[in-house]
C-alpha cells in the first residue's frame, strides 16, 4: 500500500472542517446557503427553507462560522447568511480524491470513477 504523508496543518483543518460538516441539519444549512449563491438568505429565510430555525439554527450556523464555512451580516434589522467557502468546499471533495485508486493494480485515469 502506497502512503502519501499529508502535512499536519492541513490534515488539522480538513478534518476541523469535515466535523463542522458531521451533522445533516449543517449539511442542508450550508447546501440551501450555496444554492443561494453569493447573496445569501436571511437567516428567517434560511429558516423557512431548511426546517432549522431558533436556537438550533443559531447553533448549526456558529459551527459553520467558526470553519470560516459562511458569514454572517447584519443589514439594517436582518442577518443575511452566505456561504463564502466555494474554493474550500471545493478542495474538500479533492481531498478526498487526491489518491483515489492509488493502491488498485491497475491505476484508473483521473476522474475515472465509474
Amino acid at each position: 500500500m502506497k502512503t502519501i504523508a499529508i502535512p499536519e496543518p492541513d490534515l488539522a483543518v480538513t478534518a476541523s472542517t469535515f466535523a463542522a460538516l458531521g451533522s445533516e441539519q449543517r449539511l442542508a444549512v450550508l447546501r440551501t446557503l450555496v444554492r443561494a449563491g453569493p447573496d445569501g438568505l436571511s437567516i428567517g429565510e434560511l429558516g423557512n427553507r431548511t426546517g432549522v430555525t431558533g436556537s438550533t439554527l443559531t447553533h448549526h450556523m456558529k459551527i459553520l462560522a467558526q470553519a470560516h464555512l459562511i458569514k454572517q451580516e447584519k443589514q439594517g434589522r436582518s442577518i443575511i447568511c452566505a456561504a463564502v467557502a466555494y474554493d474550500e468546499l471545493k478542495s474538500l471533495s479533492e481531498f478526498l480524491l487526491r489518491e483515489c485508486c492509488a493502491d488498485t493494480i491497475t491505476p484508473r485515469k483521473e476522474n475515472d470513477h465509474d
